[in-house]
């Protein structure tokens, strides 16, 4: 049974505080929670204004199919956020 975990680093270069750090998080956290049915925290620079690290995981029984949810909800990040999407990796652990 395969787990994979997609992390994307977002810049926040709008963001002048963690409050409105925070707003944007919460919005592409909610969202995609909401539509992709997987568990989304954040990971690191919590206590950084302009930076953010998501973690996406997911559980399946098929890889194939953690690969379209993830690359789905990499295309919904960038929707949202733009370019702001600094970064992304995607990792599986059978």
């Amino acid at each position: 049974m395969p787990v994979g975990l997609l992390t994307l680093e977002i810049r926040l270069p709008e963001a002048h505080s963690l409050k409105e750090k925070r707003a944007v998080v919460r919005k592409v956290r909610d969202r995609i929670r909401a539509r992709f049915n997987v568990a989304v925290a954040e990971l690191d620079a919590q206590d950084v204004w302009q930076r953010a690290t998501l973690g996406v995981a997911s559980v399946s029984d098929s890889r194939t199919l953690l690969e379209s949810v993830f690359h789905q909800v990499l295309r919904e990040a960038e929707r949202t956020l733009g370019d702001d999407v600094a970064d992304h990796v995607v990792e599986f652990f059978d």
